[in-house]
Parts: structure tokens; C-alpha cells; sequence
């Protein structure tokens, strides 16, 4: 009788390594990917991209590969787009082929926090992925413009395991020396290298096995704690038919509702809080001003294991495009992002629908604004309700301007508008970058600028690609009609 065959224990894959590129607008961020695409190393990698701007540019900037490229639009890879980002990761989890790595290009106003949070913090991310390193860009010429006022240029050099001082032809050796040092004093961890047009060895970016737990717990201390794209939840009995949803403060403020009323922040007390200390807080809003974004979902109970999985869908659901809701619109519980018109006064009343009697979750992305639902006049009080600390913020002054025009330009025209508004605007503008059609020319024009430094360059052909121009400018203070005139002035 022959011994039976020991039975071989399943191991688990190796998790993939996650590369995470980040650094300020116009750094070099793009180049580098392009050069790690192109290079015969072999592997087959994923691309994960995340843009700032009212329209994509950056998905057509990136060279064709057999890369897969995903891109999300949304401006900063934190709360929201997290989910967007763990959407997309899921995907990836379900390949049949196995990939040797992910690169995750943030914008350039991204603090690299959240998304590096985000293999910590779920469990299924945890051992799926391995954050192997963040790669942080340094544009050499302009950074300094920009490292004392600008909270995501400071984290972007805190968080790095390996810096690229980028742009270095364009500044002294003895300017160089400070700055690297400068840098060295920031971030004494990270390995630092210089390049030119992000030319670097690949060894010196993938696979370093730089990211240190340990180290992004010391930098920030909350970084094990995950951030949330709502700042407030409420649970709500509420019977079958069409109710009241109002926003901002009503005759009941003093009895029910979500209000501004001696909040305590606990589970089961009343919601709200001075809007001075609101203010003071510096609460991050989604979406334009005089509209406020809820997601309203069905639980089964107030059970905690019904709540967090509630909680985990809705970070998913502030991902999606938004619904619009105008006032008195209807809004339906379930997996859609609901965008309330609220004016600025930020007081609006809507209807809510429930086809059948139960619990609901309403999650608010900006906290401070009073929130009701009345059944036959009289305001529901929320059985449970939370706070969410929102820990990332950006700089609110910085804006985009996107153009999106069919039509060739006139080439001269262009390039004079173009260097007459570096030249007086420039300091405003942090970054400008589009993809153009030429009159006369069958090729795309690549055009990229970075402060008053602007270039540009034809590339691959339209071929039976529509030619549209798309162009978008980041900075402070733009004038956007002023902007699209002059664009279109160009047209020949």
C-alpha cells in the first residue's frame, strides 16, 4: 500500500510592488513615466493616472505602450479619488495575468499620503500590494517659488523614499549644491539623484524597496487612520412615501435634525458645530461652491457591522460622476452621488423618495451645513450619527482653466499669445500643457509650460484622430474668459 502524497500547502502570490510618482506641477512627472514605458526592461507593468484640470491632457501625453493605462480626473488622489483608486486596484486583482508592478502617477497638487494610506489600511490591499517606494519629483528651476507656501510640495518631499532633483541644466552648480542640501535637511532618508528631462536608471526608481512604514507613521501621526471623502454620517428610521430633505437651518433647528447646536461630536449626539470653529478647521468641500454632495444608503440596522460596510460603499459611491439635483428634485436612496443645488445661501429644499420602510445612512461631504428630513413637517432626529475627520486639504486658490476647441491654430499666433501671457502672467501660472493642431502640419503639437518656460513639439500623427485642441492652464488668479479669448484668437 503506497504512502499517500503529502498534500503541498497554497502558498499566496507575492504581492505586486506599487511605485508611487508624485512631485508639483510641471516637475517631470509625465517624462519619467514615458521613459520607464519605453525602456525594454521587460515587465509588465500597469499605469494608474490621476489629473488636475477640467480636461484630460495627460492620458494623451503618455506614449502608446502595451502598458494598461487607467485614469482618474478628479484633481487629488484623497478621499474621493481613493475610492476610484481601490475600484481600479480590484480590477487589476482579477487579471489572470500576473503584473510585475503598478505605477501610480499623482498630480502635482496630490499629497502622496492618502494614496500610500491606502495599502495600509484594507486589508485585502495589504496583501495583494506592496507599496515598494514613493518617487518624488523635484523641478530644480522653480520649486523654491513654491516650498515655503505650499503644504503638498513639503509632503511630497517628507513622504519620499527617492528624490529626482529634475531641471538641473537649468540652474548653477552652487544653486544646485543649496537646494540639495536644503532638501537633505527636509528629508534626510530619502536617496537623492540629479537628472536632466527625468533621465534616470530604472534601478534607481523601481523595485528599491524604499517605503518605510515606521517612517510615514513618524511623519505623520495619523496616517494609519483613514480619511474619508464625507465629513458626516447620520442613520434615519424613515417610513415609506415623499419626504422633506432640507439643507440649511429651518424653524426645528432647535428640536431635530442635523444642526449647529451644542454638538459633542459622540455617536448619538446632535450634529454641529460653531461655523466659526467650522471655519477655523478648515472643513475641504467637493464639488463647486453653492452645492453640497450626499449619498444616502440603506442599512439593514444599526449594527456595527452593517454601518462600516455602508460606510466602505459610500467611499466607493463619492467616486462616481455625480447626479445633479436641482432644488425640489427628487433624490433615491442607493450607490449614486447626489449633487444638491443649494445656492449661495446654501439653503435649498428637495424630495426624498422611499419606496419602503427601513434605515438609512446619509453621508454629507462638507459637515457644516445644517441638514433635515421631515416627514409631514416634522423633523426625523438620526438614531446614530458620526463625525470624519477630514485630514487632507489643498491649496483652494489653485485653479484650472480647460479649452477644448475643434478648428487648426495658426502657428504664429499661437506662439505669440502664448509667450506675451507667460511673460506677463507667469508667475500665476503654475503649469500649462496640451495636446494642439497646426494648421499645415498632419502631427499633434505637444506643448508644456512651467511658470514662464514653455515648449513645444510636434509628435505622432493625427491620422483619422479628430483634430481638437485641448489645453489646459493651473495656477491662481486665472481669467478664464480672458483665456479663452486669447485662445481663439489663434485660430486660423
Amino acid at each position: 500500500m503506497s504512502s499517500p502524497t503529502p498534500a503541498v500547502a497554497a502558498t499566496a502570490p507575492e504581492p505586486i510592488p506599487v511605485t508611487v510618482l508624485t512631485g508639483f506641477l510641471g516637475a517631470g512627472k509625465t517624462t519619467l513615466l514615458n521613459r520607464i514605458l519605453t525602456e525594454q526592461h521587460g515587465k509588465k507593468l500597469a499605469v494608474i493616472e490621476n489629473e488636475f484640470g477640467e480636461v484630460g491632457v495627460d492620458n494623451q501625453l503618455v506614449i502608446q505602450s502595451d502598458e494598461e493605462i487607467f485614469e482618474m480626473n478628479n484633481g487629488c488622489i484623497c478621499c474621493s479619488v481613493r475610492g476610484d483608486l481601490i475600484r481600479i486596484l480590484g480590477r487589476l486583482m482579477k487579471r489572470k495575468d500576473r503584473l510585475d508592478g503598478i505605477l501610480i502617477e499623482t498630480t502635482g497638487l496630490a499629497d502622496p499620503g492618502p494614496v500610500a494610506q491606502t495599502f495600509f489600511t484594507d486589508d485585502e490591499m495589504r496583501t495583494r500590494f506592496r507599496l515598494d517606494s514613493i518617487v518624488t519629483l523635484v523641478d530644480a528651476k522653480h520649486v523654491l517659488l513654491h516650498i515655503d507656501t505650499s503644504p503638498e510640495v513639503k509632503k511630497q518631499i517628507g513622504f519620499a523614499d527617492v528624490i529626482i532633483l529634475n531641471k538641473t541644466d537649468l540652474v548653477s552648480p552652487a544653486d544646485l549644491d543649496a537646494l540639495e542640501a536644503r532638501i537633505h535637511k527636509m528629508n534626510g532618508a530619502a536617496k537623492i539623484h540629479r537628472a536632466q528631462n527625468a533621465d534616470i536608471p530604472l534601478s534607481s526608481v523601481l523595485n528599491v524597496g524604499g517605503f518605510q512604514l515606521s517612517r510615514a507613521t513618524e511623519l505623520d501621526p495619523k496616517f494609519m487612520e483613514p480619511s474619508y471623502p464625507f465629513e458626516w454620517a447620520g442613520v434615519y428610521a424613515i417610513p415609506k412615501g415623499h419626504h422633506q430633505l432640507v439643507i440649511g437651518h429651518c424653524n426645528h433647528d432647535h428640536d431635530h435634525g442635523h444642526s449647529h447646536e451644542g454638538h459633542d461630536h459622540s455617536h448619538r449626539a446632535e450634529h454641529g458645530a460653531p461655523a466659526e470653529a467650522l471655519a477655523e478647521e478648515g472643513h475641504h468641500h467637493h464639488g463647486p461652491e453653492g452645492t453640497l454632495d450626499i449619498v444616502v444608503m440603506p442599512v439593514k440596522s444599526f449594527a456595527d457591522a452593517d454601518l462600516v460596510a455602508a460606510r466602505d460603499a459610500a467611499v466607493l459611491v463619492f467616486s462616481d460622476w455625480e447626479n445633479q439635483v436641482a432644488p425640489g428634485d427628487t433624490v433615491i436612496p442607493g450607490g449614486t452621488l447626489h449633487r444638491l443645488q443649494i445656492g449661495e445661501h446654501a439653503h435649498a429644499h428637495f424630495t426624498l423618495s422611499i419606496t419602503e420602510p427601513g434605515f438609512f445612512m446619509v453621508f454629507e461631504a462638507c459637515g457644516h451645513h445644517p441638514l433635515h428630513i421631515q416627514v409631514m413637517g416634522e423633523n426625523v432626529r438620526p438614531g446614530w450619527q458620526q463625525d470624519y475627520e477630514h485630514t487632507h486639504s489643498h491649496d483652494d486658490d489653485v485653479t484650472s482653466v480647460g479649452i477644448t476647441e475643434s478648428g487648426d491654430l495658426d502657428g504664429k499666433k499661437l506662439n505669440d499669445w502664448i509667450g506675451e501671457l507667460l511673460k506677463i502672467k507667469g508667475n500665476d501660472i503654475y503649469r500649462c500643457k496640451g495636446v494642439l493642431a497646426i494648421k499645415g502640419s498632419p502631427n499633434r503639437l505637444v506643448f508644456q509650460g512651467v511658470h514662464m518656460l514653455f515648449d513645444a513639439k510636434f509628435d505622432k500623427p493625427w491620422g483619422s484622430a479628430p483634430r481638437q485642441n485641448t489645453l489646459v492652464f493651473i495656477g491662481k488668479n486665472l481669467d478664464r474668459a480672458a483665456l479663452n479669448e486669447g485662445f481663439k484668437s489663434c485660430l486660423a
